[in-house]
């Protein structure tokens, strides 16, 4: 396991004191939802949840309006998140000026966002398991790929989390 990168790896908040970060994938119903999902539950039990937003969205939009993938749904609830609200959503040009952070699940999200920038990165850089490493899609596969999923992002999650901590509160630790 690598050590956690130090908060100056994720941009400044475009509004101080606060942070938006939009999960990415291609349909909007398994990888960047469930990061989501697991996203704000961490803030949430990290007591950041008032400070950072979470989105998701699919680069494309022919699933905009369905809940999520009953499988990914299902691996999510076993797991003890709440994966209920979630509707898909297709990705806008907007959000690259609107959030801080936009991650992508893998390289051909990465590619339909513009490419890596400080603001546009794969979700998978914050694994500290596998740095860099894409979240497979798990749509056309088994169970156990919504599994790996859930376990993937928790771990970006996680280092995401002591990431905006660090970001938001710089003071904090001293």
């Amino acid at each position: 396991m690598t050590a956690p990168a130090d908060a100056g790896t994720l941009p400044a908040p475009r509004t101080p004191g606060t942070y938006r970060v939009a999960m990415v994938c291609l349909g909007n119903i398994c990888r960047s939802p469930m990061a989501h999902v697991v996203l704000e539950s961490a803030l949430v039990d990290a007591g950041l949840d008032d400070r950072v937003e979470v989105e998701s969205s699919g680069t494309g939009g022919w699933h905009v309006g369905q809940p999520m993938d009953e499988r990914a749904a299902l691996e999510l609830s076993v797991a003890g998140y709440d994966a209920s609200a979630h509707r898909a959503r297709q990705y806008d040009a907007s959000w690259l000026d609107r959030c801080d952070l936009l991650l992508a699940m893998d390289r051909s999200n990465l590619a339909d966002l513009g490419g890596r920038s400080a603001r546009v990165r794969l979700l998978g850089e914050f694994d500290p398991q596998a740095r860099g490493a894409e979240v497979a899609d798990p749509y056309y596969g088994g169970d156990d790929g919504f599994e790996e999923v859930r376990e993937q992002v928790e771990r970006a999650a996680d280092e995401l989390v002591v990431l905006l901590r660090a970001r938001l509160d710089p003071l904090a630790d001293l």
